[in-house]
């Protein structure tokens, strides 16, 4: 445990001083995957903490018909759900700093998640922010909706060779970066 604090503390300094802006065509290979694999509803992050900014994502499938797009809440108990959220609707900050939608009774069901991250492996494991919420809301969700694909979505340089996982750690289907799409088969 004390390893994944460490590499915390370490990309997450590395990404504030590294960050960039990216432009609409680095979500061009997620859109691929989208139409390629038929996926509907897609929950996206809100960035913020010099992540990946997802903003242009959002305004890009806002465009597409047939196409729902929601936003992680935190419930009182710790644990995550999905609700629908379209582009430039109301938000509010919640009691972790993080914005999520005003309306938060508008429940989704994902058939794609992107999951924001603060490092990864080739393997496809992700290091979060320490909370747990995307883990324990994968697992779960994942016994009941297995053709969900999960999508890290982070810069080239917060790559690291072998990321420390546990038993509650969930890989993920795919990471995308400025470089690419990659996948652990």
């Amino acid at each position: 445990m004390l390893l994944k604090e460490k590499l915390r503390k370490k990309f997450l300094l590395k990404r504030k001083k590294k960050y960039f802006s990216v432009k609409e065509k680095f979500f061009k290979p997620i859109i691929k995957l989208i139409n390629k694999e038929k996926k509907k509803n897609i929950s996206i992050y809100y960035p913020s903490n010099y992540e990946v900014d997802t903003l242009s994502l959002f305004e890009t499938l806002k465009n597409k018909k047939k196409i729902t797009t929601s936003l992680p809440i935190i419930l009182s108990n710790r644990t995550m759900r999905f609700v629908k959220w379209r582009a430039f609707e109301p938000l509010k900050v919640n009691q972790y700093g993080f914005v999520e939608p005003l309306n938060i009774h508008n429940i989704a069901r994902p058939d794609l998640v992107i999951v924001p991250l603060v490092a990864y492996d080739k393997f496809c494991n992700r290091l979060g922010y320490g909370g747990g919420y995307y883990d324990k809301f994968l697992s779960k969700y994942l016994k009941k909706n297995k053709k969900t694909l999960t999508i890290g979505i982070a810069f080239s340089f917060q790559k690291y060779k072998k990321i420390p996982t546990s038993k509650f750690d969930i890989k993920l289907n795919y990471i995308l970066n400025e470089k690419g799409i990659l996948s652990y088969k």
